[in-house]
């Protein structure tokens, strides 16, 4: 496992933050249990008790699960009864799902059980920070969440490492987390009454997937922006159109983030201002050009609803039932998936159609009859080189796959446990769908910027906009320029390593005065 510094993220009863999530997700920061956290847990769990020693039928604490909790169980069975939940529930198949999904989804089921609303022992919360902190990564399958009663399968995953039972991702693939544990000094636990429940019944892998994404997203977001100037200016398209008093006739914040973005980007141009006379015979820019502001910005407010759904969600306390501050246990519906579902779907429309729209500039770019003077597919010798041709298939491909990802998940509800879990929301289906999409974006705007970068080239003598042509040479310190067919699939890999690499993110999000 590597650690990038030495950070350590509180964990309590508050609400996490979407960069705290990502910290410990994507990053290993260390988490820092809060004390006090732990000595609520310690009160709580005195109710816990209470009830499982009494006659009063609790669901998850004196009954089965689902479909059968009109069973009563008698308190020499109730041990059992967790062991054999989490043992059923981690029922799930298909491949491991990634490290930093599972770290994500341990870290939001830890701040959920010291909430002090799921009734756990302070030690089984110790239990999962510590198992957090040693970097083993439970080996959690990619199906087996419906998305109601929480990501049930994946989150029952991660309870049965904590049992010393399942497996750990290894340096050669899955291997028994017993021995894993016992190399890094943690040893298994055993869940009293209700603990099950509390480690099972959350939305923690969709909400965790959210926040990924929506980090991964504003990235891409500002980097459209940028291979969108890009394209324009390869393309001799004006920049008149990206006008903070145009952008104003209709003040969607995100569309005015993005036009300032592109404004930025082209000040300086001499492309640009080659073609700003009145003798220029082109009246109007294509749609992928003209339109670039009112795509991005309209992607810009669907995530900024859903960060808002996902800060909301990091404040939530998801169990069923929980524990109120008076004491009582009562059973609520607060697991279902729905608002994180529905925002997991948007974005993965959001991303689909930002990346088509770059795929249209890219086309616009090799089309010797659209593209204003560049050689055809930006080859050095047409006919005998294809240039850039098959990029653009794949970038086609990329894009007719993300239309499939933009199908919505959280309408396709199926009826579950016996039809006590009649409507469901999905949301792992639409997490899983939206981290494809991410992946596929990235591909489509690394192939933008690949084109539009030799397109540049091919404006010499003619200079680019200084913010241009600095990501322009940033390409070029991992892709050559123009000159003969060489094999594209390591340049696309590079520059997608590159982008990745944070080394333009100095060019990412300028101008956003609008």
């Amino acid at each position: 496992m590597t650690r990038i510094g030495t950070e350590r993220v509180p964990v309590g009863a508050g609400p996490l933050t979407r960069a705290a999530v990502v910290a410990v997700a994507r990053h290993h920061a260390w988490v820092d249990v809060d004390a006090a956290a732990l000595a609520a847990l310690a009160r709580t769990r005195r109710e816990i008790d209470d009830l499982a020693h009494s006659d009063r039928p609790v669901y998850g604490v004196s009954t089965g699960f689902g479909a059968l909790a009109l069973r009563h169980i008698p308190p020499d069975r109730r041990i059992d009864l967790q062991r054999s939940l989490i043992r059923s529930h981690a029922a799930g198949a298909g491949a491991a799902v990634e490290p930093e999904v599972v770290r994500a989804m341990m870290l939001l089921r830890l701040r959920t059980l010291l909430s002090g609303h799921t009734g756990v022992r302070p030690e089984t919360a110790r239990a999962l920070a510590a198992l957090l902190d040693s970097g083993l990564i439970p080996v959690v399958p990619e199906y087996g969440s419906l998305g109601c009663s929480g990501d049930l399968a994946p989150l029952a995953a991660v309870a049965l490492a904590l049992m010393g039972e399942g497996s750990v991702l290894g340096p050669h693939g899955p291997r028994p987390i017993a021995p894993a544990l016992a190399e890094h000094g943690l040893t298994p636990i055993t869940l009293a009454e209700k603990e099950g429940l509390a480690l099972t019944n959350g939305t923690d892998g969709m909400l965790g997937m959210l926040v990924l994404a929506a980090a991964d997203l504003r990235r891409l977001l500002d980097l459209a922006d940028l291979t969108a100037a890009m394209s324009v200016e390869a393309l001799l398209g004006t920049d008149r159109v990206f006008a903070a008093d145009l952008q104003r006739l209709r003040p969607h914040p995100g569309q005015a983030v993005s036009a300032a973005h592109m404004r930025a980007a082209l000040a300086g141009s001499e492309i640009v201002a080659s073609h700003r006379g009145e003798d220029c015979p082109r009246v109007q820019d294509a749609y992928s050009l003209r339109c670039a502001p009112q795509v991005h910005g309209a992607a810009r407010d669907t995530l900024a609803h859903a960060e808002t759904v996902a800060d909301r969600e990091l404040a939530s306390a998801i169990d069923n039932p929980v524990v109120l501050a008076d004491g009582r246990v009562e059973s609520n519906g607060n697991f279902h998936g729905a608002p994180v579902g529905y925002v997991l779907d948007f974005l993965a429309i959001a991303a689909a159609d930002v990346a088509g729209i770059a795929e249209r500039r890219t086309d616009r770019m090799l089309d010797v009859h659209r593209s204003h003077g560049l050689p055809a597919f930006l080859a050095a010798d047409p006919g005998v080189d294809s240039g850039y041709m098959i990029a653009q298939y794949t970038q086609a491909g990329v894009v007719s796959d993300l239309k499939r990802c933009a199908v919505p998940a959280s309408v396709d509800s199926i009826p579950s446990s016996a039809m006590q879990e009649d409507h469901v929301s999905m949301g792992w289906t639409a997490g899983r769908k939206l981290r494809r999409a991410i992946d596929g974006l990235t591909t489509v705007l690394v192939i933008e910027l690949l084109t539009a970068a030799r397109a540049l080239d091919f404006r010499a003598p003619l200079q680019p906009a200084p913010v241009t042509a600095e990501l322009r040479d940033l390409v070029r310190t991992r892709v050559p320029g123009p000159g003969p067919d060489r094999h594209l699939a390591p340049d696309i890999a590079a520059v997608t390593e590159l982008v990745g690499s944070g080394a333009m993110d100095h060019l990412l999000g300028q101008g956003v005065s609008a």
